[in-house]
C-alpha cells in the first residue's frame, strides 16, 4: 500500500519560512519522480516544484529563488523549503509521487498572514 504523508504546514507571517516534509512508503522512492503541488481556495491545483529523474529540479516561476525542493533517498522523504513566504503562497500543499502512476498525499495547510 502506497502512503505519502505530509507534515510541516502551519501559520506563518509574511517573510517567514516553513519546511514541508513528505514521508513515503510502498514505492521505490529512489526512482520515483517527486513533486509538490498546491491548491488555493477557488483555484486549480498547480505544480510548485518537482524533482525528475532523481536530480533535475523544476520550479514554478512564482516560487523560484524562494523555495527549494530536495529529497533524502535514505529516508524516502522529499522536502520543500519555503523562504520569504508571501500571502499568495497560502494554499493546501500536496506531495506527489509518480511511480508507474500518480500518488498523492492528503495535503497540509500553509497559511501566510500579511
Amino acid at each position: 500500500q502506497v502512503q505519502l504523508v505530509e507534515s510541516g504546514g502551519g501559520l506563518v507571517q509574511a517573510g517567514g519560512s516553513l519546511t514541508l516534509s513528505c514521508a513515503t512508503s510502498g514505492i521505490v522512492f529512489s526512482i520515483s519522480d517527486m513533486g509538490w503541488y498546491r491548491q488555493a481556495p477557488g483555484k486549480q491545483r498547480e505544480l510548485v516544484a518537482s524533482i525528475i529523474g532523481g536530480s533535475v529540479m523544476h520550479y514554478a516561476e512564482t516560487v523560484k529563488g524562494r523555495f527549494t525542493i530536495s529529497r533524502d533517498n535514505t529516508k524516502n522523504t522529499v522536502y520543500l523549503q519555503m523562504n520569504n513566504l508571501k500571502p499568495e503562497d497560502t494554499a493546501v500543499y500536496y506531495c506527489n509521487a509518480f511511480s508507474k502512476k500518480d500518488y498523492w498525499g492528503q495535503g497540509t495547510q500553509v497559511t501566510v498572514s500579511s
